[in-house]
Parts: C-alpha cells; sequence; structure tokens
C-alpha cells in the first residue's frame, strides 16, 4: 500500500518497528532510530539492505531526532522504555523517554515540510486495570498516583494528547495507536510469551504472577504491522486513535501457559510467584473502530501463533532460541 517513501521509525530495531521495515522495504526506505537496547534487527536478516539506514541514536537527543527526520515522508514512533520489569525499576527515564522523547519527535516532524503521516504508538494500558470492549472514546482509566506501575500508561496518554493537538495546532497528520499484548517471532524484551516460551524450550519453571488468573487478549505481529500500514495509507486514520488487537485470542496467563507447554512439548511445570504490585486483570480490547475506518480484521489466531512463534524460537540464532535454550 505504501511505495517510493522515505519512513522514520523511532525505536526501529525493537520488535515491532523491525516487522514493520521488513514489510516495507520493498519498494521504500527506511531511517531506524533506535539506541540499539534491545535490538530484534540483527536477527530478522536485514543487515546490509540498500534501502535500510540504521541511525545510533536517542529520542532525547532533538537535534539528533531533527537529523535523523530529514527527507522522510512518514514517521512510525514506537521508540518507548517499555516492560513492567524494566517501568518498575526506571520510572522517571520511562516518562522522560515518551514524555521528551515524543516532543522531540513531533517537533521534528513539524520542521520537516512535506510530513505525511505521523503514527503515535500509545498502550492498551491507558485503560487501567480491567478493560473490556473499551472503545477509543471511553473515559481512560489511570491507577493510583505513586504507584510506579502506571508512569509507563500516563506518560503514553500525554503523547496521545500531544500528537492530537499537534494535529490541531499545526495540521501535523498524526495519529495513536493502542497495540493490545503484541507477541510473535522476532520478539525480544519482557513480553509473557517471550520468557514463557524459552523458559518451556529449556525445560524450566514458568512462573505466572499471583494465582494466573489475569485475562489478556493476544495480538500476533502480523496483525498489527497490517493496521499500521492501513493507518499510513488511508487518509481517514488521521487524528483518530485506534485499539489494535485480536479479541478473539482471548484467555489467561495460566492457560497461556499451559499452551505454551503443551504446544512446545515441554515438560516444564508451570509455578505461581507473589506479585506484589498492581496488575492489569482483564484486557481485552474493542476494534470495531478500526473495522470501520481502516478495514482491519485480525488474521492469526493464538494457538497458530504460538505454534509460529515456538518454531521461530527453536530456530539457529534466535534471540533466546535454540542455542540458548538447549532445544
Amino acid at each position: 500500500m505504501i511505495s517510493d517513501k522515505r519512513l522514520l521509525i523511532t525505536g526501529g530495531a525493537g520488535f515491532i518497528g523491525t516487522a514493520l521495515a521488513r514489510r516495507l522495504l520493498d519498494g521504500n526506505e527506511i531511517v531506524v532510530f533506535d539506541n540499539g537496547h534491545r535490538n530484534a534487527l540483527k536477527d530478522a536478516g536485514l543487515s546490509g539492505h540498500p534501502r535500510l539506514r540504521v541511525v545510533r541514536g536517542d529520542v532525547l537527543d532533538a537535534g539528533a531526532v531533527r537529523e535523523a527526520i530529514r527527507g522522510c515522508r512518514m514517521v512510525v514512533h514506537l521508540a518507548a522504555i517499555a516492560g513492567v520489569d524494566t517501568v518498575l525499576r526506571m520510572p522517571v527515564d520511562t516518562m522522560k523517554v515518551s514524555l521528551i522523547g515524543t516532543y522531540n519527535v513531533l517537533e521534528a516532524a513539524v520542521a520537516e515540510s512535506g510530513v505525511e503521516r505521523f503514527i503515535d504508538f500509545s498502550t492498551s494500558e491507558v485503560f487501567g486495570s480491567y478493560a473490556y470492549k473499551l472503545s477509543e472514546g471511553d473515559v481512560t482509566t489511570l491507577g493510583a498516583v505513586g504507584e510506579a506501575r502506571w508512569t509507563y500508561a500516563v506518560s503514553k496518554l500525554a503523547t496521545e494528547h500531544l500528537a492530537h493537538n499537534y494535529h490541531r495546532q499545526y495540521g501535523l497528520p498524526a495519529l495513536s495507536i493502542r497495540p493490545f499484548n503484541i507477541y510473535g517471532p522476532g520478539q525480544v524484551g519482557e513480553g509473557a510469551i517471550h520468557r514463557f516460551i524459552v523458559r518451556a524450550l529449556r525445560g524450566e519453571d514458568l512462573e505466572v504472577h499471583n494465582d494466573g488468573s489475569q485475562i489478556r487478549a493476544w495480538c500476533f505481529v502480523d496483525d498489527i504491522v497490517d493496521a499500521v500500514l492501513s493507518c499510513l495509507a488511508n487518509p481517514a486514520a488521521v487524528g483518530q486513535s485506534f485499539n489494535i488487537g485480536n479479541p478473539r485470542s482471548v484467555c489467561t496467563i495460566f492457560d497461556l501457559a499451559r499452551q505454551i507447554v503443551r504446544l512446545a512439548g515441554s515438560d516444564s511445570r508451570v509455578t505461581f510467584v507473589d506479585w506484589p504490585y498492581a496488575d492489569v486483570e482483564l484486557r481485552v480490547p474493542n476494534i470495531g473502530k478500526a473495522r470501520r475506518v481502516l478495514g482491519y480484521e485480525p488474521k492469526v489466531d493464538l494457538e497458530e501463533g504460538l505454534v509460529r512463534t515456538i518454531a521461530w524460537y527453536r530456530s539457529p540464532g534466535a534471540a533466546g532460541g535454540a542455542a540458548a535454550a538447549g532445544a
């Protein structure tokens, strides 16, 4: 749907950014701007691609952002500190990267005349601990002040407001995406599916928090890439926020762990550990708006996605895969 464009992907060496770059490199130039903290690009087979340029930098460096965006017509802003454990450990850095980093990228986009689309990645956590089929226009709910878990959600909600207000005040064609629990081949970081698969392949215990009754909807990475491509191509997406996920692929964390053990043919046990921090108890998206406006429809259901993901982790050279797991 997109061709002959130069796109900037901040945080583009991460899991979603790498999957997006792979799809866009057929006919487009991609500039990946990333600090290298998590690097899924190294396992993606994209090194040396003639239409890919990787720029090492930090979104907190406004000058570096302005240099990276030069000549780009579309921006997908993924750069953030994510993962519950990291957010709990670095709440101030989490907020700085979201708030100051997004401001720097928006300012650079306004200064770079000719930007045709700006996609800000928000989070489903803006709905708080309980999110069942909430639409984009429903009231967001945030946790108690002082609870480190919610610093990520608070700062991401602020970036949504920033992106929308840059559209209103400066005419920047911006929009926001709220992803719901993305997983798949190439995942790096702290996600539950990443952690469970690696441990299952090693024959180690899979630890779930508390009693494992927390409910999630899981979205395969190819499906969110489809949504991003639609947002880049569809003018009706501008000025909007979209929930992106798969409301059919729903299970408890305990059941997720058991499915992974079964599909991996593992003898790992599922064990329970106390989790004294705030948690999200229910998270299932309402994607009606994305269906209407973008024609979005998730295609990969959970079991198929897990089978494909486990196969990737078993492949030679995969991050956390066969070599690390001893499989």
